[in-house]
């Protein structure tokens, strides 16, 4: 039991290091009782390739989400059709998707557990970001409302210490510091189960500088915006005077009116021609063959829209939706004939990280790959921790129709 209770303490130490999220979860997994993490592994945006929420040489820190409280998102932050009395068509840059009937879910053998059963949705129209919000973008709520993002701030260790395991011990004040987590390709062959290999919990690191601290994103106005948490992403949206998209949402306008089709553009996923998305070509994580012409993320519009005219709802960036994730939220959906515009569940749960409360990512990343996560079909789901940000997880809006 003395050993057991050491080697759990070092691998807290060893993740809480570079991301205290997944710290939490790896810990948790070693003691038999999941905690944080920041995605599927197998769905990295980054985990999670989700998004994911890790590390880099042993080392992972991920900040703890406060329930549901939208700490860094004031109540105050003026829209940017008011703030300037400036008339603004509200409708530039995004598509009309069409109300419709789907059957949302899982449509081959690489769909994992959370996206079964295929359950028939029905959704009202709406207006959708045709891309992912860009840089530009996203500087000019920025300037607007001197808004500071999660990664920007350093992690306040008397608001998170209730949420993880009793007694934990604070971590050394460097590991508190404002962060975010960089891909890191490894060198040779990896086992893939063990992301904390390719992540790395970097000080500096934000969506001003993508890259870490010696980046920036100059002459990359139309890349979109990353290291972005769901807090930030919902800030941004009610200034711009929109919402994040709901799931259902989400997936009825990535499959562009094809049904029941694994992608967004059919049913193959072909690597000869012209590449259809921003993935990773090659053996992940540590050969990137670059076919598509992108080590990282592209600049929106850069592949073809798919039916509806939106561009990159494969691959790119992980896209944060408004929804609680719930691993038993599907199940619960199949029970009904059809759901009319569902909202998501009304509590967070995943049985991988139970204390951890988490929101859906769709869509895939630059990161994804059939050997690892496949997270470009159009059902694949990601989740993570409302403070994550990472690298190749960004986000885009919707509207109602007035």
């Amino acid at each position: 039991m003395k050993n057991s209770k050491s080697n759990f303490q070092s691998i807290f130490f060893l993740f809480f290091t570079v991301m205290f999220f997944l710290s939490v979860n790896i810990m948790a997994q070693q003691k038999k009782d999941p905690q944080n993490k920041v995605a599927n592994p197998k769905t990295v945006s980054a985990k999670k390739n989700v998004p994911v929420t890790v590390i880099k040489k042993g080392t992972a820190v991920k900040k703890v989400a406060i329930a549901d409280t939208l700490k860094s998102c004031c109540s105050k932050i003026p829209s940017r059709f008011n703030a300037f009395g400036i008339q603004i068509d509200k409708h530039d840059g995004m598509v009309w998707i069409p109300a419709g009937t789907f059957m949302m879910g899982g449509d081959n053998k690489q769909a994992r557990k959370d996206e079964y059963p295929k359950h028939g949705v029905k959704v009202n129209g709406f207006y959708m970001d045709a891309t992912e919000v860009t840089n530009a973008q996203f500087r000019d709520f920025v300037n607007a409302t001197g808004y500071v993002t999660t990664a920007e701030k350093d992690i306040n260790w008397e608001e998170i210490k209730s949420q993880v395991p009793p007694n934990t011990p604070k971590p050394p004040d460097s590991v508190l510091k404002a962060a975010s987590l960089i891909f890191v390709p490894t060198k040779s062959e990896v086992d893939l189960n063990d992301y904390s290999q390719w992540w790395s919990w970097t000080r500096g690191a934000n969506w001003r500088h993508p890259n870490g601290p010696g980046s920036d994103i100059i002459g990359k106005d139309n890349y979109p915006v990353t290291h972005v948490s769901w807090d930030d992403a919902v800030a941004y949206s009610k200034w711009a005077g929109k919402r994040l998209p709901t799931e259902a949402e989400w997936e009825y306008a990535a499959r562009g009116g094809l049904v029941n089709n694994t992608y967004s553009w059919g049913n193959t996923f072909e690597e000869m021609g012209v590449s259809k998305c921003n993935f990773w070509q090659g053996k992940f994580p540590y050969l990137n063959l670059n076919k598509d012409g992108f080590m990282g993320a592209a600049p929106v519009k850069s592949f073809a829209p798919n039916g509806y005219g939106l561009y990159d709802v494969a691959g790119n960036v992980w896209e944060w939706c408004a929804d609680f994730y719930n691993n038993e939220y599907y199940t619960q959906l199949g029970k009904a004939k059809i759901s009319i515009n569902p909202k998501g569940p009304t509590k967070s749960f995943d049985p991988d990280e139970p204390l951890i409360t988490k929101r859906v990512m769709r869509g895939g990343s630059f990161l994804c790959n059939d050997s690892y996560c496949s997270g470009y079909r159009v059902s694949a789901r990601m989740k993570s921790s409302p403070d994550s940000g990472m690298e190749h997880l960004g986000f885009r809006c919707v509207m109602d129709k007035e």
